[in-house]
C-alpha cells in the first residue's frame, strides 16, 4: 500500500490481504466532529477534527478451537498496517481458545457506499443554530442569568470488512446539546439537554425558556428530609435507569444466576410479567430519529457481545412488550448456551405504551410530590436486584395542588430500574431525550415520563 492510499474501504481491503489468520475482521472507524462551547452568554472556543480507529480481529484455529486476537490503534499510517495485522495474530496465537468461537458471518449483502468517501461534519452544522444561541444569549443577559454549555456533533463512518467477504458501511451522525443556566450568585443552577441528528431540531431558545422557568422556581428554597416521596422522573431520567438495565441484560449473566434477571431456581426471567403498567421497551435500527447500526460491529467480545459476530443483521427487538420480559442481549454463542433467541444489543432504546400526556400535565394531576430534572453519578450496588445510586442535581422541585411551589434540596437514592417499573404508576407521552450520565456512551433514545409513588430518596445531598 502506497502513501496515497489512505481510502477507508483501501485500507480494510489492504489488511485483509496482509491477513495470515484463518480468519480476519476489519473495521476502520472515521471520526468526524465539530463543536460549540460557551460560559458567561459568550462563545468560548469551536473546533472540528478528523480521526481513524482501525481495530483488527484475527482468528486462528486450533486443535481445542478457535482463539481470537483483536488490536485497535488510532491514526495508523500505511507503514504501521501490516505490524497492526501481525499483532492481531500474535495475540491470537498467543492466548486460548476463544470461548465465544462461532464461524465469521457470511452471506449479508454489501452495503451501498462501502466505496466511497466516508461522511464528515463541519462547522456548517451550526449554520441556523449558532445565530439562535446568540439570541438566546441575549434575553439570557437581559433576564438576569447566565447560560454554560457546549454542542458536539460527531459524524462517524464505520467500514467493516472479513474474510468471508462482507463489505459493511455505516455513517452514525450524533449531536448533543447540553446548556446549564445559572443565577449570578451561583446559588441556583438548573439543566435542560438534547439529543440530535444534525442540530435543525433543537432551538436553544426554547432551552433558555425551560430554563429560565426552572430558575424562577428555584426562587423559593424548601429543605426536605429523606424519605419515599411520589416522584415525577423526566424522559432524560428515566433513559439513564433503562439504559443501565440494557447493559446489566446479558442473558448469560441471567441463566447463571448473577442479575437481576435471574429466576429463582434457575433460569431467567424471560416471560415474566415486570411491570403492570403496558409498557414496551424495543430497539429498532430503522426508528426515525434514533437511526443507528444495522448490523453488528463488535470491537470487543464480552457478556454481550462478540467479535465473531461482526455484520450479523439486525432487526427490532422488543425487549419488554406490553410489561412482559420477552428478551435479553444474547451473542451467538450466549444465544446457544441459554437456549434464548439470538440478540445482540442496539445502539437505541424506546419505551412506549404511557398514556397521551407531557410531564406538565402530569405535574398537574400531582397533588404532592417531586419533579426531578436529571440524575448524576450513577453506579451500582447490587447486581442481583440491579439497585443503583445516584443523585438528582440542576434542580429538583416539590409539586403542591398540581403546581410547582419551590425548589427543595438535592438527594442521594438508591432504587433498581426493574423495580421502579414495577411501581411505576403512570407513563406519559414518549419524546426523543437525551440521557444526561451516559450521553458520552448512549445518546439516541425515546423515553416518556414516569409517575412513581415511593421514589426512595435516601439521604441528602448538599450538591447544586
Amino acid at each position: 500500500m502506497t502513501a496515497r492510499t489512505h481510502k477507508p474501504h483501501e485500507i480494510v481491503e489492504r489488511a485483509l490481504e496482509l491477513s495470515r489468520a484463518d480468519g480476519c475482521v476489519v473495521i476502520a472507524d472515521e471520526h468526524s466532529t465539530a463543536n460549540l462551547r460557551w460560559a458567561g452568554n459568550a462563545l468560548t472556543t469551536n473546533g472540528v477534527t478528523r480521526g481513524r480507529t482501525l481495530t483488527v480481529v484475527a482468528t486462528v484455529d486450533g486443535k481445542e478451537g478457535t482463539a481470537s486476537g483483536v488490536v485497535s490503534r488510532s491514526a495508523v499510517t500505511p507503514e504501521e498496517l501490516e505490524p497492526l495485522v501481525r499483532a492481531a495474530e500474535d495475540a491470537a496465537r498467543a492466548g486460548g481458545p476463544a470461548e465465544d468461537a462461532q464461524p465469521l458471518v457470511t452471506g449479508v449483502p454489501e452495503s451501498p457506499g462501502f466505496r466511497e468517501a466516508p461522511a464528515e461534519t463541519s462547522s456548517a452544522v451550526y449554520a441556523d443554530f449558532a445565530p439562535a444561541l446568540g439570541e438566546a444569549f441575549a434575553r439570557a443577559r437581559e433576564g438576569g442569568r447566565e447560560l454554560y454549555g457546549f454542542a458536539n456533533h460527531e459524524v462517524v463512518s464505520s467500514y467493516l470488512g472479513t474474510s468471508t467477504g462482507l463489505r459493511l458501511r455505516h455513517d452514525q451522525p450524533k449531536g448533543t446539546l447540553e446548556v446549564n443556566a445559572k443565577s449570578p450568585d451561583r446559588t441556583r443552577s438548573a439543566w435542560a439537554g438534547r439529543s440530535t441528528r444534525d442540530f435543525t431540531d433543537v432551538d436553544p431558545g426554547a432551552l433558555d425558556a425551560e430554563l429560565a422557568q426552572r430558575l424562577a422556581w428555584a426562587e423559593r428554597r424548601i429543605e426536605l428530609p429523606a424519605g419515599r416521596y411520589e416522584t415525577l422522573l423526566p424522559p432524560s431520567a428515566v433513559a439513564d435507569l433503562l439504559i443501565y438495565q440494557m447493559w446489566s441484560a446479558a442473558a448469560r449473566d441471567a441463566a447463571e444466576g448473577r442479575t437481576v434477571f435471574s429466576r429463582p431456581g434457575g433460569g431467567t426471567r424471560v416471560g415474566e410479567k415486570l411491570t403492570a403498567l403496558p409498557l414496551t421497551l424495543r430497539s429498532d435500527p430503522h426508528e426515525p430519529g434514533l437511526e443507528s447500526a444495522p448490523f453488528v460491529l463488535a470491537h470487543s467480545s464480552g457478556d454481550d457481545a462478540s467479535v465473531f459476530d461482526n455484520g450479523l443483521p439486525l432487526a427490532a427487538t422488543e425487549w419488554i412488550g406490553q410489561g412482559v420480559l420477552k428478551r435479553l442481549t444474547t451473542t451467538r454463542h450466549s444465544a446457544a448456551l441459554t437456549g434464548l433467541p439470538v440478540a445482540p444489543g442496539f445502539g437505541n432504546l424506546v419505551l412506549e405504551g404511557g398514556e397521551d400526556r407531557s410531564l406538565e400535565e402530569m405535574v398537574g394531576n400531582t397533588a404532592r410530590g417531586l419533579l426531578l430534572t436529571c440524575l448524576w453519578y450513577i453506579r451500582e450496588v447490587d447486581p442481583a436486584t440491579l439497585l443503583l445510586t445516584g443523585l438528582t442535581r440542576d434542580g429538583v422541585y416539590l409539586v403542591e395542588n398540581g403546581e410547582v411551589v419551590g425548589e427543595v434540596n438535592n438527594f442521594r437514592f438508591n432504587e433498581s430500574p426493574v423495580d421502579l417499573l414495577g411501581r411505576a404508576t403512570e407513563a406519559g407521552r414518549t419524546e426523543k431525550t437525551l440521557p444526561r450520565e451516559w450521553s458520552d456512551w448512549f445518546t439516541r433514545a425515546a423515553m416518556p415520563p414516569l409517575r412513581v409513588p415511593d421514589f426512595n430518596m435516601s439521604s441528602v445531598s448538599q450538591g447544586v
